[in-house]
């Protein structure tokens, strides 16, 4: 059995106010045997492409390598636009090396609760990913629970979008199309992306993705 745990803190600063909300990187991280296009910082892995979305709405022109460079570049971005990430979830056990959210067992989730009353500008939460088990969702309701806060539904269309209220504050949680290509299948099944594809052939996955997270990022 292999402990997977999360290779980065929280990045998160006094003023924040949206958090990029997944769950672990790839094993790979944790080991530091990165690929020669990962990137050795939070959604980094050439697998996944949230910071290729990134790029392309800020067009920011992001190097995809492991330098230094590449990792000032996004904590620059996140820092400017006042984003920040944590990953809900601190360790887990696997039976291999893999990345599947699925294979997670004995998962430990970090205290995003006892965060958002230390960030008191923080007014968003995004999940990239929905409520599928062992996805960030599904785990952060888990937490949020435990905690005694429940999740008011405000839509149920994708991008699902509930809130809950802190300190009396309201706090948005908005669940995101997952970055991965494995989430390509649950894109095509979409109606909105259907209907879109339908008018016009040459739209893509990645377009889909470029238009929902442009309005939330």
């Amino acid at each position: 059995m292999y402990i997977h745990k999360h290779p980065y803190p929280p990045y998160i600063h006094e003023n924040t106010e949206k958090l990029i909300v997944g769950t672990l990187p790839p094993p790979r991280f944790s080991v530091g045997e990165l690929l020669e296009k990962d990137v050795d910082f939070c959604y980094g892995s050439a697998h996944n492409s949230l910071w290729r979305y990134i790029d392309k709405i800020y067009r920011l022109g992001l190097r995809y390598d492991n330098s230094a460079e590449a990792v000032e570049q996004r904590k620059r971005f996140l820092s400017e636009q006042r984003i920040g990430v944590f990953d809900i979830v601190e360790r887990c056990k696997r039976k291999d090396m893999t990345a599947s959210d699925l294979g997670m067992t004995n998962v430990v989730l970090r205290d995003l609760i006892s965060a958002l009353h230390r960030y008191t500008d923080v007014h968003t939460l995004l999940f990239i990913g929905g409520n599928s088990k062992n996805g960030p969702e599904y785990f952060f309701r888990r937490h949020a629970k435990s905690k005694g806060i429940s999740l008011n539904t405000v839509t149920t269309t994708s991008p699902r979008i509930n809130r809950f209220s802190i300190q009396g504050r309201v706090i948005e949680t908005v669940s995101l199309t997952s970055s991965s290509g494995a989430a390509n299948i649950s894109i095509g099944s979409n109606p909105e992306f259907k209907r879109k594809k339908a008018e016009n052939p040459d739209y893509t996955p990645f377009d889909f993705r470029i238009e929902q997270y442009k309005a939330f990022l």
